[in-house]
């Protein structure tokens, strides 16, 4: 045998025992942090599969309360609305909540769907943009019934330039003055929505309706 021979052969015997003594200190870890990758990878593709199944569970049921109220079936519409705000998933019971209310409010039920809209604007634990709809809805059902003061408790915080929903509570509001004869208010309300680029086409369409409609009665205020 060649010195190079025996060179490699003790040299392959020193790595065999050091890989040896590795595998007896830590193979036990490394066996262990392997069954724990598995049971871990299992575990996220199972909740994966289960939330995405639940999910999928909650909007079928809520498109068929949607069918049922477009199909003109309140009642069952309401029954199927308020059994999914029991026990659906994810953020369905918010949307539950806040359709049922709307089926109220399209019935005549105005009070029992502000109150629901209410409840909603007020429940800390609903995203913000969803409380700030509820308020929103809250106050375009009450536009036609209530005193204005009722609707810019609930809008007039929206109508700011920065918030996103300023268009419509704008309109809202608008309304709401132009019904309690409150003129400039709602002209100042209105002539905001036509000078802002971003508002939607139909609501500056309507907006401009109503300035025309405060002209024409003679109650524009000058300055």
């Amino acid at each position: 045998m060649s010195d190079d021979s025996f060179i490699r052969e003790v040299e392959e015997e020193l790595r065999s025992d050091r890989l040896k003594s590795f595998w007896d200190r830590f193979g036990t870890f490394i066996i262990g942090a392997a069954v724990l990758l598995v049971v871990a990878t299992a575990a996220t593709r199972f909740y994966d599969y289960y939330t995405s199944s639940k999910a999928n569970e909650s909007g079928d049921r809520f498109l068929v309360a949607l069918n049922l109220a477009n199909d003109g079936k309140s009642e069952e519409a309401l029954t199927a609305l308020q059994d999914l705000e029991k026990d659906g998933f994810g953020q369905y019971p918010i949307l539950a909540r806040m359709r049922a209310a709307t089926v109220l409010a399209n019935d005549g039920k105005v009070d029992e769907a502000v109150g629901m809209f209410d409840a909603v604007a007020a429940d800390s634990s609903v995203p913000v943009a969803i409380r700030d709809i509820a308020k929103l809805r809250a106050g375009y059902a009450l536009v036609d019934t209530a005193e204005y003061e009722e609707v810019a408790k609930r809008v007039e915080v929206l109508s700011s330039t920065e918030n996103t929903l300023r268009h419509a509570a704008r309109e809202a509001m608008g309304l709401a003055a132009w019904r309690a004869e409150k003129f400039a208010d709602a002209q100042t309300f209105f002539s905001d929505i036509i000078n802002d680029e971003q508002s939607p086409s139909g609501v500056a369409q309507r907006a401009r309706i109503m300035l025309e409609l405060i002209t024409a009665s003679g109650k524009v205020v000058e300055g």
